[in-house]
């Protein structure tokens, strides 16, 4: 150590500077123990500290810069380190685990912050993750209906809409549930919301509940969600509680019915109308099935229709003869069979008006579209038509039938019975089967 020494003043610590032709020049205390001045050529001026571990090396400390430490600090912090080093102590690795310490400190600072953030952020983030992780294993219907009551809303309609209704598409009715943080999603917001939309869609609230209840489920055994998800929100006895008994359907028509029904609905003076309630009853097919049937999904050549299953993707049966009459005779306006001139979409939106006012007209009772549906199901015993063929056509799941063992007919042989149904009705109904193969016309019409 040099032997440079001098009292330190202020005075003395402002005018030492590096001597001329040198990197460094130093000074050093003669009242503190090892303090000293180091002066660079560069300009800059520090306080430091040298002194000798107890391993006999020499160690020079920095203790700052002259600009930013007062004398007596400097003799403080020089005190303090030579402390350190007489009780055997490297402040060197002393100060490498303090700015670790702060910075570990910091980290976790950090991450409470990010956590709360998380925490804070709307389900709605958990939700989309849950949509893709099931995706793959998902029908294209199951994730549509995820979408739908998940859905923000306030998007311009496409589709027709009823007397009073906004232009805008509303929000899902999960969406405002969805719409708050993961861990307030508890069984009494659950039970507050399940019995507002129990008084005016009862049925779709026993849906999105069935939903929501699985979506809480999946977050209870994902890691990141797991301490926030209320798996308790949707207990079994809170739907059964809040929403009204669901009461099986049982509409459809009679055989004796069947005249009275035709005659009213080929009366109907919307030829497309008339013919879309004519082909729900006589595939089986689900109301938004037929109302989505586009001309590409018609082979009137090999005598075979494409539904757009909601179960399976999609489902092909057979284009019996006389509903490839009454396809063959509508407009074709644009790519779908059941078209509109005047709905966004360009499709049939709203049979049931006209449907209800034919029934009337006949004097039957109330019969949904649906009902229709059902009406297949029923009617089809009648020419004792095996439970499976009719399931199939359908598209009913196959744990859905009759069969023991279900197994996928051909179409030929669907053909055979579908056919056969078909001519049943038409014939309790008064109507002659086409005899002849119906092969359309090109029937374009541009604007209405």
């Amino acid at each position: 150590m040099t032997t440079n020494k001098v009292d330190f003043t202020k005075g003395r610590v402002d005018a030492f500077c590096c001597e001329a032709g040198k990197a460094a020049s130093f000074l050093w205390d003669a009242k503190t123990k090892g303090l000293g001045i180091k002066a660079s050529a560069g300009g800059s001026k520090n306080f430091v500290l040298e002194s000798r571990l107890e391993t006999g090396a020499t160690v020079r400390l920095t203790v700052g810069s002259t600009k930013a430490w007062t004398l007596a600090a400097a003799r403080d912090e020089a005190r303090r380190l030579q402390t350190m080093i007489d009780q055997g102590i490297d402040p060197r690795q002393e100060k490498r685990e303090r700015i670790a310490e702060a910075a570990r400190k910091i980290a976790e600072a950090e991450a409470v912050r990010e956590e709360a953030k998380r925490v804070a952020l709307p389900a709605m983030e958990a939700w989309k993750q849950y949509i893709e992780a099931r995706r793959p294993i998902w029908s294209a219907r199951h994730l549509l209906e995820h979408e739908t009551v998940s859905k923000e809303g306030g998007e311009q309609r496409t589709q027709g809409r009823r007397p009073g209704e906004s232009d805008k598409t509303l929000p899902g009715i999960l969406r405002p549930l969805l719409a708050l943080p993961l861990e307030q999603i508890d069984a009494d917001r659950v039970r507050v919301w399940l019995k507002d939309e129990a008084t005016h869609r009862p049925t779709y609230a026993r849906l999105a509940f069935a939903l929501l209840r699985a979506f809480l489920n999946w977050c209870s055994d994902r890691p990141e969600y797991r301490d926030q998800a209320r798996a308790d929100a949707c207990i079994t006895r809170m739907a059964r509680d809040e929403l009204p008994k669901k009461s099986a359907k049982d509409d459809c028509l009679q055989r004796e019915q069947l005249p009275a029904w035709f005659a009213a609905v080929r009366q109907i003076h919307n030829p497309v109308i008339a013919a879309y309630l004519q082909t729900a009853l006589l595939t089986g097919a689900r109301r938004e099935e037929v109302a989505g049937i586009q001309w590409e999904d018609v082979d009137f050549q090999w005598k075979a229709m494409t539904i757009k299953d909601k179960v399976e993707g999609e489902r092909t049966i057979p284009l019996t003869p006389y509903v490839a009459s009454l396809l063959a005779t509508l407009p074709r306006r644009n790519e779908w069979v059941f078209s509109s001139p005047t709905a966004a979409s360009g499709r049939l939106q709203e049979p049931r008006i006209m449907h209800n006012k034919a029934l009337t007209a006949a004097g039957l009772p109330g019969l949904s579209i649906h009902g229709l549906r059902r009406s297949f199901g029923t009617l089809a015993e009648w020419v004792e038509c095996p439970a499976g063929v009719s399931a199939q056509i359908m598209g009913h799941k196959p744990s859905a039938t009759a069969e023991k063992h279900y197994r996928v007919r051909p179409l030929d042989l669907l053909r055979m019975w579908h056919t056969k149904i078909e001519a049943w009705i038409l014939n309790e109904a008064g109507i002659e089967q086409p005899a002849e193969e119906v092969r359309p016309g090109l029937r374009v019409i541009i604007g209405n």
